[in-house]
């Protein structure tokens, strides 16, 4: 007991003295109104300059920010919230029902919880690592002087984070977007390791996946070298990923089969019962997803832009042809329509939908959600052939969604829509490579941290990450929260 408390009292203090660490070292040129040319945040940021490129300074000596377009900056803190709702509300719920009842508290707690806990990474650290100047000249990870947001303006536009037309939104804007996606995409492997992991490993486990798999997949892709450093390595391919498909979900899904293999089955698995305790809530979040998934997608434009609305229009198509591909064909395979396979369809065609939702036209966008469908829930049933306890289908869904959405994103992508580069239905071959390369590194990166990182935790965590048999047979609920989902007396 002792132990126990002084190790909960360990992980509290290193806590506290990390963030005061972090906050001593705070400069209040991230808060400041005004700026002169000496500032250390003004090369990271946008701010008005001649012909010569000469910065303009005032009668006062401060240079001047480039413009903030209200209306870019209204959308993207809308998206933000709407991204934000995807992970407390649209997954803990929709993860919440497809547990079993004993699980359910526990289950929502773990992806609740992370909200909270990547919030404050990507504050301190994460922001910095994943899209902060380039720290070796090869694109590979972030240096660290935006921790803490330090240099991070909500007053003036990024030098290089923008939409089409530029810089148009705060940094801070542009930080908090980020953020969002930082937070859901640890929370989607609850789905693996549901109930069976202590939550107490948990907690410690997604801030070093966050740091050591997320952070360092993100500056890879989406890093475009801020102060005029190195962009990401697999950005500069280009490997085209607009809004996440192998950031967020080929490192989630892959890392979760990873986890679900290495902590091995639940009890009874195969020969007891192990089906959704609540489909009311599986509907209920699926539902959530897809409206927040607007946010998601067409907030990637990072403006009101055009692309934006092509975005929009793609996720919607795509998810509608995914969710009606799915519920057909389960009903086909087991002669009844099912509910949860219709809201699993609609989510595997919100994945896959997401590295090209910029990039590809409506009828790619068809051909993407059909495809989603069809690979996910042959995943699915090669899984549960092969008795892996994937126990919400992270990897069948999102592994394979976001693999599939990469790759056909090198075939079906658009200059029209956003102007980087078109596809191999395009005449550019070469994309569909580069999307390759991108999507495998990041897989491949993922899965073999993720190993080092339950191996190791494994080890040296008392008792092992895994609950005891006799909590896993109680159900987490009670056993790791005091908690039970329902209470009827």
């Amino acid at each position: 007991m002792i132990i126990s408390t002084l190790k909960y009292a360990s992980i509290v203090a290193s806590f506290v003295i990390l963030v005061a660490f972090f906050s001593a070292g705070l400069s209040n040129n991230a808060f400041a109104m005004n700026y002169t040319k000496t500032d250390p945040a003004v090369k990271f940021s946008c701010f008005q300059k001649d012909d010569n490129k000469t910065l303009i300074v005032d009668k006062d000596g401060m240079v001047m920010p480039c413009p903030i377009d209200s209306g870019d900056n209204a959308w993207m803190l809308t998206a933000s919230a709407l991204v934000l709702m995807m992970t407390p509300g649209g997954l803990a719920i929709f993860y919440s029902g497809l547990a079993r009842q004993k699980n359910a508290v526990s289950t929502l707690h773990m992806v609740f919880i992370t909200t909270a806990v990547i919030g404050v990474q990507w504050t301190l650290f994460g922001y910095s690592l994943a899209f902060g100047p380039d720290a070796m000249g090869n694109g590979f990870i972030g240096t660290l002087d935006w921790a803490g947001l330090n240099n991070v303006l909500h007053d003036a536009p990024s030098d290089v984070y923008g939409g089409l037309g530029g810089p148009t939104i705060p940094h801070m804007t542009y930080m908090v977007f980020q953020m969002m996606f930082a937070i859901i995409t640890p929370a989607l492997i609850v789905a693996a390791l549901a109930e069976r992991m202590k939550f107490s490993v948990f907690i410690i486990f997604i801030v070093l996946w966050a740091t050591f798999v997320y952070d360092f997949a993100a500056h890879w892709t989406w890093s475009l070298g801020s102060g005029g450093t190195h962009v990401g390595w697999t950005g500069a391919l280009p490997s085209l990923d607009f809004a996440g498909g192998t950031v967020i979900h080929i490192t989630s899904g892959w890392s979760g089969l990873v986890i679900a293999l290495m902590l091995g089955r639940r009890l009874g698995y195969g020969k007891i019962p192990m089906e959704p305790h609540n489909i009311s809530l599986v509907v209920l979040g699926a539902a959530l997803l897809w409206v927040g998934w607007f946010g998601f997608n067409a907030g990637s434009a990072a403006s009101a832009g055009t692309n934006a609305t092509s975005a929009f229009v793609a996720t919607q198509i795509a998810t509608a042809m995914a969710a009606l591909t799915w519920a057909l064909i389960s009903w086909a395979h087991t002669g009844r329509p099912s509910t949860v396979g219709a809201a699993s369809g609609a989510v595997a065609g919100l994945v896959a939908i997401t590295p090209a939702s910029g990039y590809v036209g409506p009828m790619a966008s068809i051909v993407i959600g059909i495809a989603a469908s069809v690979v996910c829930y042959a995943a699915v049933m090669f899984k549960n052939r092969r008795k892996w306890d994937d126990a919400l289908d992270t990897w069948g869904v999102h592994g394979m969604g976001g693999l599939v959405g990469a790759l056909l994103t090198g075939v079906f992508a658009e200059k029209r829509f956003t102007p980087i580069a078109d596809g191999l239905a395009f005449g550019n071959p070469q994309q569909l490579l580069n999307n390759a390369i991108g999507a495998f590194a990041s897989l491949a990166w993922a899965m073999g941290v993720t190993a080092a990182i339950i191996k190791i935790m494994d080890a040296i965590w008392p008792g092992g990450i895994r609950v005891t048999p006799k909590e896993e047979e109680i159900g987490l609920d009670l056993a790791q929260h005091g908690e039970r989902a329902y209470v009827n007396e």
